[in-house]
């Protein structure tokens, strides 16, 4: 089965719900992922949790129900569940009939969000820089914005070796390294290469960087790239910035950029850390614009791939051995 560019299959991963200062203690709400109507609720734990929105009783969405301790109560009938999806009171009587009961699914909170996973358990977490792993972490959001096309092509832009000539003009011959994760569900891509003196552009980045340029691309779940950016370099810590990818319909994406830098101790710590995302912010969106028009006005066709072009072979491979997810769609 082909997963890469299909608008009908959506890979298991962590997909974005909505940032996590919208979800209070002891509220509900509904939201759409990948086609999927789910409700989220916080319990008085403060724990999220998430439930396929639909009663099984007569269909209310529970999204508007009512959180009582950690269970959620539909605004209808008042049919009670837990966490797992188990119906656990109906008020009209005792016995509860086994079918009372509704898809469940893992949650996360990370980098300023709430995560769903398209199973009841995630295998592994939402993914991490391996600089950062283990760490506190100052996460920036940017606006999120849409694409006119697959996410699995928007994803390819950061291995792309050709395009950092014809739509950024650095002239850069970068070597690959490749290495995927043991589940598969994660590969990362390392390109590096010395800056020639060709542009102004080159010039600068050899001076103020140094002579050789590194960077890196975490694909997890072919739905979320982090990019690792000013790796090995004289002036600056790595750079780290996520890319989270979510198919809204077909032929839309939206991609939710955010900036990602280690908390630092003291007011000197964190005025370095604002100033790091800051940067993150400009090297993004220095180059954003340059090949947003391609995007949305693509139709991919990957029939003639050269030598310089086989990351992306590799991630295509990549993809296409992902497994697919309960809300894929299915005839």
């Amino acid at each position: 089965m082909q997963i890469f560019n299909n608008w009908n299959i959506v890979a298991k991963g962590w997909y974005i719900a909505c940032p996590s200062n919208a979800l209070s203690n002891k509220q509900a709400k509904s939201v759409e992922i990948c086609g999927q109507k789910i409700a989220i609720f916080r319990g008085e734990d403060g724990k999220v949790r998430a439930l396929d929105a639909y009663c099984p009783h007569l269909g209310t969405d529970l999204g508007i129900g009512h959180v009582e301790g950690n269970l959620i109560r539909c605004a209808f009938h008042h049919w009670t569940f837990d966490e797992t999806g188990i119906c656990q009171n109906i008020p009209c009587q005792s016995a509860i009939p086994q079918q009372a009961k509704v898809q469940a699914y893992a949650t996360e909170e990370k980098y300023g969000f709430i995560w769903i996973y398209p199973e009841a358990k995630a295998p592994e977490n939402v993914a991490d820089f391996d600089e950062l792993k283990d760490k506190e972490i100052i996460a920036q959001a940017d606006t999120a914005f849409e694409r006119s096309c697959h996410h699995h092509i928007c994803m390819m832009n950061g291995i792309d070796a050709q395009h950092l000539k014809t739509i950024h003009h650095l002239d850069i011959k970068m070597d690959l390294s490749l290495h995927r994760s043991q589940l598969g569900t994660q590969i990362d891509f390392t390109m590096q290469g010395q800056f020639p003196q060709t542009t102004w552009r080159e010039r600068l980045g050899k001076k103020f960087l140094g002579s050789n340029y590194e960077y890196s691309m975490r694909y997890a779940d072919g739905c979320i790239g982090l990019l690792t950016m000013m790796k090995q370099v004289k002036l600056f810590p790595p750079l780290h910035m996520l890319y989270a990818y979510t198919p809204i319909a077909p032929g839309k994406t939206r991609i939710q950029p955010i900036y990602v830098t280690a908390k630092r101790r003291g007011i000197g710590g964190y005025l370095l850390s604002l100033f790091l995302l800051l940067c993150t912010r400009w090297a993004y969106y220095m180059l954003r614009d340059e090949d947003g028009k391609i995007y949305d006005n693509i139709r991919f066709q990957p029939k003639l791939l050269l030598s310089i072009d086989r990351p992306l072979a590799q991630y295509i491979e990549y993809v296409n051995q992902l497994e697919p997810s309960r809300w894929s769609v299915r005839d």
